[in-house]
């Protein structure tokens, strides 16, 4: 990417990556998130000024300087979530520089994040959920792949994984027993309870396979033998949307989303929950709560007979 900044900028910014990718573990996917953002941010920052920033130029900005930030993001168009992304990006980095003692600033604290509406988690019906899994090896010619994507899919559901954690498996990861153990965010652990029916769908796959699948090396792979490209997976649900005539919000994040919130709707705690979708926060897990309402909520209106009966004003009566 191209930085408008001076060189002294340039190298603190790859200090700061280097920083987050070994002693965070921040995920490249997230890291080319960041750099991307403190580019705009930079590039703005150069037609803002008239020149090309260094450290002490970032240390002099005041509250106005990244308020026009925030104005020339709104003229954009850009969505309220990417900008409250790219500010916690600049938080971030100028957090590093403080620490390192590179440059300090003060103004960036007293600007206010956009606010950004919780969102809800988009989850699929038990029925749709189950439905995609049964049908998702139906839109592959070769058996192997069809039994591949029925075992990625019900790892997403069956297991609550991320797309990127569930890609990222080698095949010595492969469930042979009741539990795995998943590297989340962060580099952070967890164990995850593994269903019979998933560790055969696995075991399915793996014996289906025609290539090699050395224990070090991928578990979930692509036709010509390379690591499952997470493209090329969220491909196939897309096709799979059409497929089953199943909505847009239907991706493999909601699959996991479908996990907990299914979890959660049969009696699952929150605490427990959590551990198993490697959440930080309970307040993340939380917005499951949120969606089993709704469901709650349109059962409710949908079948109860006093949800249906319009309440009756009363007559008015006449003063004798």
């Amino acid at each position: 990417m191209n930085i408008a900044a001076e060189p002294a900028v340039k190298s603190a910014i790859s200090r700061w990556q280097s920083w987050l990718a070994h002693e965070k573990r921040t995920s490249p996917h997230t890291l080319n998130g960041y750099l991307r953002d403190l580019t705009q941010f930079l590039n703005f920052l150069s037609n803002h000024l008239g020149y090309t920033p260094g450290l002490q130029d970032l240390e002099a900005l005041s509250t106005t300087d990244f308020r026009g930030y925030l104005a020339e993001r709104s003229s954009r168009g850009m969505a309220r979530t990417s900008t409250a992304r790219a500010m916690s990006t600049l938080r971030n980095f100028f957090r590093f520089l403080e620490r390192n003692h590179l440059a300090c600033n003060t103004a960036l604290a007293g600007v206010r994040t956009p606010k950004v509406p919780q969102s809800v988690p988009k989850a699929l019906s038990r029925e749709d959920a189950l439905e995609a899994v049964d049908a998702i090896a139906d839109l592959s010619a070769e058996d192997w792949i069809g039994k591949r994507d029925t075992a990625l899919i019900m790892l997403l559901y069956g297991a609550g994984l991320r797309i990127g954690e569930a890609l990222s498996l080698n095949r010595g990861d492969a469930p042979e027993r009741d539990s795995m153990t998943i590297t989340g965010k962060g580099g952070k652990q967890r164990l995850v309870p593994i269903l019979p029916i998933i560790r055969d769908a696995v075991g399915a796959y793996v014996a289906s396979c025609p290539h090699d699948l050395d224990r070090n090396g991928p578990l979930f792979i692509g036709a010509r033998g390379g690591r499952l490209n997470a493209g090329v997976a969220q491909r196939q649900v897309r096709r799979l949307r059409a497929y089953l005539g199943l909505p847009d919000s239907a991706t493999p994040h909601a699959l996991r989303h479908s996990f907990a919130t299914h979890l959660l709707a049969g009696g699952g705690d929150l605490r427990t929950i959590q551990e198993l979708l490697g959440h930080a926060t309970l307040s993340t897990t939380q917005r499951y709560t949120a969606v089993d309402e709704a469901r709650l909520t349109a059962v409710y209106r949908d079948t109860h007979p006093r949800a249906r009966v319009r309440v009756r004003s009363s007559p008015r009566r006449e003063d004798n």
